[in-house]
């Protein structure tokens, strides 16, 4: 047998602009001004552009998107990254506003692909969901050890609609994501730690997100809960941020 050849690291090219947008719905959402502060930390460590709204209604969360997609394309200079940061109740696939009505997840998604945003065509968007995805909660089970591998494809000659996108949930899907009301959620927490702390592709700081939120102890209503994060990935590169 031939010895396998290593995999050849391409890379992100993250010398032009990077920007971020923030939706956060803070009513009765205790703990999310903590959230909000440790992102932008994070951004301004990390070089984006960040903007942050606060208490968007369901119309405005597709408002402000639309409007972050509009104002990249009308830029002069290259970008190299955008990152969209959802924070709200939630169901599956959907968000709450502030106004109580709920926006599908899918058309927010869809604004900033490679068809629809011509500044981020074949950029990585990366879009960080803190919400809960359903009524689920998990109490853990003792384990050995299991491995998620992800696979991602490279096409040279055309790019697909909806590669070069990052999806990070709070959560598994059914399940409800947890927050502290003075802390903020064990989620933007420990991903702002990692981002901040350590340096390596994306991917990789994300499985170190992952373990720790495993290995933490969430006590919910006198009971132990587990909760962890769902990556989604259809990069075709990897992504360094430091």
């Amino acid at each position: 047998m031939s010895n396998p050849r290593p995999l050849e690291e391409e890379v992100y090219d993250m010398s032009g602009a990077r920007l971020a947008l923030t939706l956060c719905v803070t009513k009765a959402r205790e703990g999310s001004e903590a959230d909000l502060d440790a992102l932008e930390r994070m951004f301004q460590q990390l070089g984006f552009e960040s903007t942050m709204k606060r208490d968007p209604t369901a119309q405005q969360f597709q408002e402000e998107l639309d409007n972050f997609q509009q104002a990249m394309d009308a830029r002069d200079d290259p970008i190299s990254c955008a990152f969209v940061v959802l924070m709200a109740h939630g169901l599956e696939g959907q968000l709450k506003g502030e106004d109580g009505q709920m926006v599908e997840l899918e058309n927010l998604f869809e604004v900033l692909n490679n068809k629809n945003c011509r500044a981020l065509r074949a950029k990585p968007k990366v879009y960080i969901v803190q919400a809960c995805r359903g009524e689920q909660r998990d109490p853990g089970e003792t384990v050995s050890g299991g491995d998620i591998v992800m696979i991602t494809k490279d096409s040279p000659e055309t790019i697909p609609t909806y590669t070069d996108i990052l999806h990070v949930y709070s959560t598994v899907e059914g399940y409800i994501s947890y927050r502290h009301d003075k802390e903020g959620s064990c989620f933007i927490q420990t991903l702002v730690d990692v981002f901040t702390e350590r340096k390596g592709p994306i991917l990789e700081l994300l499985t170190e997100v992952t373990r720790r939120m495993a290995e933490a102890e969430l006590v919910q209503e006198g009971k132990p809960r587990k909760v962890n994060p769902e990556i989604q990935s259809t990069l075709r590169k990897r992504l360094y941020l430091q």
